[in-house]
């Protein structure tokens, strides 16, 4: 796989149908894996969690969830291919899952949001195997039980609906464990697909204004993350490119 490097961060320059593909490789493989999308507020996160940093540099397969770190890559003159969101990967996953056979699990969000989800998902996928689920509210000391279970239920697919820093040291403790399964963490996605949220109408998706439509939805909670977050990321990349100039 080609790597681009933007900043701390290794991305695996690939399409959403080779990334579906490689995901794919690595079920038939019964390899342990950590499907990991990367924004521009994971890449500022890094910067004062070495424990994260850690994480992200042993990921198996690293995406760039953000237009902004797409737009970045080409400023930088290492291009990545294109966004590839976790919300639309998880459910092209899902799809593959539906029509291959694989088996899946869900963890996290709310009891009646998780399991309001599973409903529909399996009225919308009629073939698709779920083999459990459960709620995301839950301790530390908890862990281990979770993992056990999945030991036992074997899933192809483990997708993880815990907002970060939790679903990345999950999934690292997870693995840590022999777990052999693909694990995706997803964020707010089982919120959008449970119906509870709306997502951003497409010509905000195509325009790569998405995050524009979340920040009206919750602006307290996500208002001081994008905002500044975003400058901070722009900073950076302003930062990084004149360095790049100066080499030339």
């Amino acid at each position: 796989m080609k790597k681009v490097k933007i900043f701390d961060v290794e991305f695996d320059a690939l399409s959403m149908k080779e990334t579906v593909q490689l995901v794919e490789q690595r079920i038939a493989s019964k390899k342990g894996t950590h499907l990991l999308g990367v924004n521009a507020d994971k890449i500022n996160e890094i910067d004062s969690d070495p424990e994260m940093k850690r994480i992200v540099s042993e990921a198996d397969i690293i995406n760039a969830d953000g237009a902004s770190v797409v737009l970045a890559s080409h400023v930088l003159k290492q291009p990545l291919p294109e966004r590839v969101a976790g919300i639309d990967l998880m459910q092209e996953l899902l799809k593959a899952s539906n029509t291959q056979g694989y088996t899946v699990y869900f963890l996290g969000a709310k009891e009646s949001v998780v399991s309001g989800m599973v409903s529909i998902l399996k009225k919308k996928y009629k073939d698709l195997k779920v083999i459990g689920y459960r709620n995301g509210y839950f301790s530390k000391d908890k862990w281990k039980n979770i993992a056990d279970k999945l030991i036992i239920l074997k899933p192809d697919i483990v997708f993880i609906g815990i907002t970060s820093p939790t679903k990345e040291y999950l999934i690292d403790y997870f693995l840590s464990k022999k777990i052999h399964t693909v694990f995706m963490g997803v964020g707010g996605s089982f919120d959008v697909l449970s119906g509870n949220v709306k997502r951003a109408p497409k010509l905000m998706q195509r325009l790569n204004l998405e995050w524009i439509y979340r920040v009206a939805q919750e602006p307290r909670r996500l208002f001081k993350r994008y905002f500044f977050g975003n400058m901070r990321f722009f900073c950076r990349t302003l930062k990084e490119f004149h360095k790049l100039n100066r080499k030339f």
